[in-house]
């Protein structure tokens, strides 16, 4: 045979085995000494913020986060701990041919507190872009300090940041201490409802207020006539917003959503639901096609009544959350009247049967209730104990003197604070980098309760 055929053959057979195992070799496939064969494995990627975390496999010290490795198939407890952190453990399932990702977020382990305000901070109320928290100073040794202020939260580059700016003053007749504020959905502007008969308000009176500048008392006037067009304006901003992230559902868990469950919230990317089960009802299986190395954590696909859930959409996994010993009140009302009104108005597939028209309705209830469950559309704080934490993948738990941070699949309870916290207010900054909370350091003085931030970096 011809020398050079036998050479082009013999490195063509080089180079397809030499693919061949590459291929393998990069879908995890190893040769096991010991038992004289190719084993399949899997692959674990670990990171960690902060970086340089600690990676124990199965309580040993395997790696440090950030790094890939190789595992044969099963059941791993995965524990990632940096000093100065709550540790981070989960059980992971390794399966053959599959990536699977351990991504921790560390909280620190002891709380740094500092101080945002320092003549008190009353009736905080949270923008529904979560960049703002909008409060009331009454306690204030100089009048014209007192009113309505707006803190911005946004981070900004080179460390500053900007200081509350008050957008109104107390005037002889309106003291914004006794109103209530409510947020337009833009978060623009600022609604101040006083009820009627609220000491020196003889009748109701509402005042628009913008969000970004001092309104001058000479330009307040009163919008109360105008209430029902403006709250319909702002309905139909709402109804078009959740309508478009109800038919991302598949349409078995839409019926579900509106149906048996209520207070529904997205998760800020939009790919995960916060709700809280009104029925009794069973979310089929296999609602969308399954990925690969999908979560492996316990699901609960059985809804009862008072259990707050999170469903993911992109892996179609049901996660319980918290349990409850009562069904929740439903503050979110106003969220079902949009829905109805939208589904009317665009006769969506799942639609069965025609009501009253949720604007009618809305007209003859009181302003009160009507800014209350506007509130209750905007954010979870206004209806239960638990919010989403801004990077989609954990939830805010308040409690009366506690504050956890955990996971949306109900796993890794991190407990970032314990101490007083009143109103039970907790409200994260927009990047995650820190927690506001109201509290009083000092209860035994006569001093306003203020807003700190917990660092957690």
């Amino acid at each position: 045979m011809n020398r050079k055929l036998i050479v082009a053959i013999a490195t063509a057979v080089i180079l397809v085995a030499g693919t061949y195992i590459a291929i393998q070799f990069a879908k995890g496939y190893r040769p096991d000494l010991r038992k004289r064969e190719i084993r399949g494995t899997g692959l674990l990627v670990t990171n960690s913020v902060p970086i340089g975390a600690q990676v124990f496999l199965n309580g040993k010290l395997t790696t440090a986060t950030n790094d890939t490795t190789n595992l044969p198939p099963g059941e791993y407890e995965v524990e990632i701990k940096k000093d100065g952190y709550i540790s981070w453990k989960k059980t992971l399932k390794i399966e053959e041919e599959l990536v699977t990702q351990a991504i921790a977020r560390l909280f620190p382990s002891v709380t740094d507190l500092r101080p945002l305000t320092f003549t008190g901070a009353e009736n905080l109320t949270p923008s529904p872009d979560g960049q703002k928290i909008a409060y009331v100073v009454t306690a204030s040794s100089e009048d014209v300090k007192k009113g309505v202020w707006v803190l911005d939260m946004v981070t900004r580059p080179f460390s500053l940041s900007k200081d509350p700016i008050q957008i109104v003053r107390n005037t002889e007749n309106l003291d914004f201490g006794n109103a209530t504020l409510l947020w337009s959905p833009d978060s623009a502007q600022l609604l101040a409802h006083f009820p009627e008969g609220e000491k020196t308000v003889v009748s109701e009176t509402n005042i628009l207020l913008d969000a970004g500048g001092l309104n001058r008392e000479e330009a307040l006037r009163d919008a109360t006539a105008r209430l029902p067009v403006i709250f319909s304006q702002w309905e139909e901003q709402l109804a078009h917003k959740l309508n478009d992230q109800l038919l991302t559902l598949p349409s078995e868990m839409q019926n579900i959503a509106t149906g048996s469950a209520t207070n529904l919230y997205f998760s800020p990317d939009e790919e995960k639901l916060l709700l809280t089960a009104t029925n009794e009802a069973e979310i089929p299986e296999k609602l969308i096609p399954p990925l690969p190395a999908s979560s492996t954590q316990q699901e609960q696909r059985l809804l009862e009544p008072g259990n707050v859930y999170v469903y993911d959409l992109k892996e179609d996994r049901n996660f319980l959350i918290a349990q409850r010993q009562e069904p929740p009140a439903e503050l979110g009302t106003l969220r079902q009247k949009i829905l109805l009104v939208d589904r009317i108005t665009q006769n969506l597939p799942f639609i069965e049967e025609a009501s009253p028209s949720a604007y009618t309705k809305l007209q003859k209830e009181t302003t009160q209730s009507t800014i209350s469950e506007f509130a209750a559309q905007y954010a979870p704080i206004s209806a239960g104990q638990l919010q989403w934490f801004p990077d989609s993948n954990h939830l805010i738990q308040t409690e009366e003197d506690k504050i956890t941070i955990l996971e949306y699949d109900g796993t890794n309870r991190a407990a970032v604070y314990a101490g007083s916290l009143l109103d039970r207010f907790a409200y994260s900054w927009p990047d995650g980098s820190k927690l506001l909370i109201l509290t009083n350091l000092n209860p035994q003085s006569e001093l306003p309760a203020n807003l700190y931030a917990i660092n957690l970096k």
